[in-house]
């Protein structure tokens, strides 16, 4: 994650991390929230199947995803990015 960018948006993969930036500052969850209202959007889901799980003050973050298999998120995600 990259708090304070210019855009909310979904970077792309490196390995197996996804990269994303979001425009919020990494003070009081702002930037975790904007990370899951970012991938909710983008894998076109509720942000109730979208949380934060570990890395809370970190930059590398687990996120869970429920209710989708890893391949439907990398494609969602993949998609995403080209958007």
């Amino acid at each position: 994650m990259v708090p304070n960018s210019s855009r909310d948006t979904v970077a792309g993969w490196l390995g197996d991390a996804l990269k994303v930036r979001v425009r919020a500052a990494p003070e009081r969850g702002k930037a975790n929230a904007a990370v899951e209202r970012l991938l909710a959007k983008a894998l076109d889901m509720s942000i109730e199947d979208v949380s934060i799980t570990a890395g809370m003050s970190a930059a590398r973050k687990r996120v869970e995803i429920t209710g989708l298999s890893e391949a439907e998120v990398r494609r969602r995600l993949e998609a995403a990015e080209d958007a």
